[in-house]
Formats: structure tokens, C-alpha cells, sequence
């Protein structure tokens, strides 16, 4: 038995970790939780919310981040398991692949992050790279319990559509497909599950709150994956919920995406958003085969277990058997000397 520390600082890396969490509790581990900024309060089930210095006593044995950065005076292996897929918000060298010298492991999602990271690896030498699959999905090819069934049983057989908007404001579809979609809710012919992203202002989550009733119902973050397995057709933008929902071979209308793609049903006017959807619906087959074939490069993993793999890939890199890590770069103190400042703590590193 070991000691294993989650670290966290949004609300949305919750559904990430839980997963993750029930794994090591499977194999007989003491699992704890360090919840920062918009995490702080988040709990998991069976996991010991701590602090600074309860984490600096614990003396983990790896350290998980779903968040871009981890304490890095933590004992323990720094492991970065990703809050998201790669939806190209950003420049690759401010965005997914942005290498910022705190991780000594990158468990990777499929081949279209593994590849771009694994170069990097072997540039730097400071990290290594494991692909994995991603936690968060692990529920999305498990029996859930019945909870996408209960999701999806007040729509009485009609096709369900699940909206997720990103919070970046010149991104978000949220404010423009308003409209668009109280119009089909109020119409009745689908039935919808809407859900904002835990950053959306509080005024455009009470308007989309304000749509649920007999033909709509909103999601709170922690059932984000299980409306996911409910829901027949994603309407979004350029958030990495797309990504989610491709995994499981399921058309997606984006909004306005930053870099539309072929697997994509992408448009720009609200007006069209009727139309998009019994297009997304129907199913075309060349269409599919383009979705299938994106699923499978960015997360061909599809028997629910990489959980199972990060904990693997930790325990390899423990034990030597991904060879030897070069020093961190220099261009990482600043950063370090960053969250020490934002954490308050001046202390050494607990090697």
C-alpha cells in the first residue's frame, strides 16, 4: 500500500481524477486530494481533502495533475494526466504542448498527443511519456449504473442532444446559440441536456438553467460524462468536450469552431442550427468513417482501463524502467519561484 496525492485547481478535473482515484483504491492505496483555486471544496468519493502542509508530510509516492502546473516541492513523481484534448485554442507552444519543466511524466491520450510530446521528450530529456488514455473517460465504456438511462429516460424516445460551450468569451457558442436553442427546446421534437463550462458567467448559467423543464434538463459538471453516453448528437464550439464526444464514434455541430474540421459539422449562423442538427442525426456514413478515424488518433482506447495504465506508467517510471530523467531546465525556475510565491510556502522541496 502507497500513498497517492490528486491535484486539482478547476472544478471540471473532478470527473478526471475520480476515476483515477477509484483505481488506486482497487488496488489497496491511500488516496488523497489538494484542491486549489476553482477546485478548492471539490470532493471525491473515499479521498482525503488536505493542504500544503498535510501534502508536504504525506510524502506521496506520485502526485497526479489534472491542472497545466503541480507543486513541484511535493514529494513524489509529478505526473501530468491533462485537463482536456488538444482543441487547438492556442499556438502549440502556448497551448496543449507547452512543456513548462514541472512533470517527470506525461500519460498521454492517444497517438495525436503522444507523437508531438514523445519528439519533445527526446529533445529535453527532462520528462518521459507514456500513452495511457485518458481517465476522465474511463466511465464512458463502463457500466455507469444506470445513470445515462436516467439521463435520457424523460425524453421518451426522442433524440437527445447534450450542449456544452467553452468559457473563453471569443469562443463560447453559449451567448450567439441562446436563441437558437430555447427556440427547438420550446418546439419539443428533442430533448436537450445543457451544460456551461464551471468558468461561464453566473448570468448565462441562469439563463440556461431558466430552459429546463419537460423538454430539457441542465447538467452539473460532476454528470458531464454520463450525459455524454446519453446524449445522441453534441452541439458546442471549440471546447475539448468535442473531442470527448468523438471518442465514442458520436456526431458533433460545432459553433464558429477556431479550426473546423472534416468530422466536424461546423456553421456560423444560429439560423442553421435546426438543419445541422437532422444532418448530425442521419448519420452519413462518410461522415461516420471521418469521425471514426479521428476518434482513433487522438484516443483509441476503448475498454475503460486507463486508469489502470497511468497508475502502471507511474509505477514504471518509479522503478527505472523508462531510464533516467536529465535535469529540470533552468527556464523553469521563474515558474516554480511563481507558485511558491501564489502557495505562500518558502520552504525546501521534499524529495
Amino acid at each position: 500500500m502507497a500513498d497517492y496525492l490528486l491535484f486539482a485547481t478547476e472544478r471540471y478535473a473532478l470527473p478526471i481524477l475520480a476515476p483515477l482515484a477509484a483505481a488506486l483504491h482497487a488496488q489497496g492505496h491511500r488516496v488523497f486530494s489538494w484542491f486549489e483555486d476553482g477546485a478548492a471544496g471539490g470532493q471525491l468519493d473515499g479521498v482525503t481533502g488536505i493542504g500544503l502542509q498535510q501534502a508536504l508530510a504525506l510524502r506521496p509516492r506520485a502526485v497526479f495533475s489534472a491542472a497545466n502546473w503541480v507543486p513541484p516541492f511535493i514529494a513524489g513523481a509529478k505526473v501530468q494526466v491533462f485537463h482536456g484534448f488538444n482543441v487547438r485554442k492556442r499556438e502549440d507552444n502556448r497551448g496543449h504542448f507547452r512543456v513548462r519543466g514541472l512533470f517527470d511524466l506525461y500519460c498521454t491520450q492517444g497517438p495525436a498527443t503522444t507523437a508531438p510530446f514523445a519528439a519533445l521528450a527526446r529533445e529535453q530529456g527532462h520528462f518521459k511519456v507514456v500513452e495511457t488514455g485518458w481517465p476522465k473517460l474511463d466511465p464512458l465504456f463502463q457500466d455507469d449504473g444506470g445513470q445515462a438511462a436516467a439521463l435520457r429516460l424523460p425524453a421518451a424516445g426522442r433524440p437527445v442532444v447534450l450542449f456544452g460551450s467553452t468559457f473563453t468569451e471569443r469562443l463560447s457558442a453559449a451567448p450567439h446559440l441562446y436563441p437558437a436553442i430555447a427556440a427547438d427546446i420550446a418546439a419539443g421534437q428533442r430533448y436537450w441536456l445543457l451544460t456551461l463550462h464551471p468558468k461561464c458567467s453566473e448570468e448565462l448559467f441562469a439563463r440556461y438553467r431558466a430552459l429546463a423543464g419537460a423538454n430539457a434538463c441542465f447538467i452539473e459538471p460532476e454528470q458531464v460524462v454520463a450525459a455524454q453516453r446519453a446524449a445522441d448528437v453534441l452541439v458546442s464550439d471549440t471546447s475539448s468536450i468535442v473531442s470527448e464526444f468523438l471518442v465514442q464514434h458520436k456526431p458533433v455541430v460545432t459553433f464558429r469552431n477556431r479550426v473546423p474540421e472534416d468530422y466536424m459539422l461546423d456553421f456560423n449562423d444560429p439560423a442553421q442550427l435546426p438543419r445541422l442538427l437532422g444532418r448530425a442525426l442521419a448519420r452519413e456514413p462518410e461522415h461516420m468513417a471521418r469521425i471514426t478515424a479521428y476518434a482513433d488518433s487522438i484516443h483509441p482506447w476503448r475498454d475503460g482501463r486507463s486508469s489502470q495504465r497511468v497508475i502502471a506508467a507511474a509505477d514504471a517510471l518509479l522503478a527505472g524502467e523508462l531510464g533516467p530523467l536529465a535535469r529540470k531546465p533552468l527556464s523553469a525556475c521563474l515558474r516554480r519561484l511563481q507558485i511558491r510565491k501564489d502557495l505562500g510556502y518558502w520552504g525546501r522541496s521534499i524529495g
